[in-house]
């Protein structure tokens, strides 16, 4: 995508931390001390191609943020690598999930740490061979995922770090999500695309789980590479927030962002972040909001094989937004749409306010999620109504629900809706 440049940002702003990592669990430390600069660590697969900002920074392995957050009591278990090669039948072909940048993905199955009884299936990420940025990035999902926990966070069942005659071997287990990633199930190859109730339903999910890690704790996490591809589904669909390699903590109290690496995914990255290098946690609304258009349009960001004028979603979308029949050119053709155009329209909408070009005004997570919420619940009653209303008076109805976003007052009826779409223009990345 040539438009994207990066810079490396300005580093002066960016508390000072031991040049020294650790994961602590009840029986084992793993510490590496580096000097090497992530200039240094070339990336692999997903995370060193044509489609993801590369990394530009000077800044060092070992100051990792998230040193702190290793001293927090963990309740991850620690496994054996021969554990490991049991559950995953010795890591056969036959059960392999996915390949990734980190490494392979195998499911497996291990004693119920409650119930030695009972087989718990999971899903073993064997890092492969990259070195210490490969190490860094476990070394942040142990710290962070062991001591976070939230419904729509992919939970993190243990770790394993061990030598043998082949070296250090680094492990992650995770839960296992049956219904694969958000993004596998808007590909055109899948047979049944995800009905539009359910992508409101894991819009509302993936906003659940950014606002706990943005505003839930007591310190604060930036994901840094919200897409759909780690948006995972479980055995009930509900959605969660996997693979944490990449995530940062927020900015100190007094300071108003990290100065960091530019990492992440083209077509998700936030553009103050791709020119600065300067991160908050406004670059995940930013993300979010490209998702929820992934949702509406069944689009990936950046499609290389569309045509020129349709490679990226946010320009191909943005002349779309002006009236309802234009807008209907935009909405996933798999889906049959009907009685979902206007709430397809209302979640345009809130896309564009994660979209704005002033981070600042930008809309918190915590505050896109009560839009979110309020037109799932409208969508809801619509849908459990027995006898459908005129359209004039189901419009006026649903937004008389949502009249209240951020405590200013809503435009109602149709019209209303399209000029605010009118004042919540996308504006260009680049």
């Amino acid at each position: 995508m040539g438009c994207f440049q990066f810079y490396s940002g300005e580093k002066k702003e960016e508390p000072k931390t031991p040049k020294s990592m650790s994961v602590q669990s009840s029986n084992s430390t793993l510490t590496t001390n580096s000097t090497l600069t992530e200039r240094d660590m070339r990336r692999s697969g997903s995370l060193f191609n044509s489609q993801n900002v590369s990394d530009t920074s000077t800044e060092s392995v070992g100051r990792s943020q998230f040193l702190s957050l290793s001293q927090r009591s963990s309740n991850l278990r620690l496994f054996t690598y021969s554990e490991l090669k049991m559950a995953t039948k010795n890591f056969n072909h036959t059960v392999k999930l996915g390949e990734g940048g980190f490494g392979c993905v195998y499911k497996g199955a291990v004693k119920s740490s409650e119930d030695p009884e009972r087989k718990l299936d999971v899903a073993v990420k064997q890092l492969g061979k990259r070195g210490l940025q490969g190490h860094k990035e476990w070394v942040t999902e142990v710290n962070v995922l062991g001591v976070v926990e939230h419904p729509n966070l992919v939970k993190l069942v243990g770790h394993c770090a061990e030598d043998d005659e082949r070296g250090i071997q680094r492990l992650l287990i995770y839960e296992f999500m049956p219904n694969k990633s958000v993004e596998d199930h808007l590909s055109t190859k899948s047979e049944t695309p995800l009905p539009w109730a359910m992508r409101l339903k894991i819009a509302q999910d993936a906003a659940r789980g950014l606002a706990y890690l943005h505003e839930g704790m007591d310190f604060q996490i930036i994901f840094r590479d919200f897409k759909s591809s780690n948006i995972l589904l479980d055995e009930q669909w509900n959605a969660k927030l996997s693979d944490f390699g990449l995530a940062r903590l927020g900015p100190q109290e007094g300071l108003t962002h990290v100065s960091t690496a530019v990492v992440g995914t083209i077509g998700y990255a936030a553009p103050e972040y791709i020119q600065t290098g300067r991160l908050t946690s406004k670059s995940d609304v930013w993300s979010y909001g490209v998702f929820l258009y992934e949702l509406i349009t069944g689009r990936r960001p950046l499609d290389h094989n569309r045509p020129k004028s349709e490679q990226k979603l946010l320009d191909w979308v943005k002349p779309h937004l002006s009236d309802s029949k234009k807008f209907q050119q935009i909405l996933d053709p798999r889906l049959e749409w009907k009685g979902s155009k206007k709430s397809a329209q209302k979640l345009a909408i809130i896309a564009n306010r994660c979209l704005g070009k002033n981070a600042k005004a930008r809309p918190k997570m915590s505050e896109v999620l009560e839009m979110v919420n309020q037109l799932v619940e409208a969508s809801q009653e619509i849908g459990r109504s027995s006898s459908q209303p005129s359209e004039s008076s189901s419009m006026s109805r649903e937004t008389s629900e949502e009249t209240k976003v951020q405590g200013k007052q809503k435009p109602t009826g149709e019209s209303g809706w399209l000029h605010w779409i009118w004042s919540s223009k996308l504006l260009r990345t680049c």
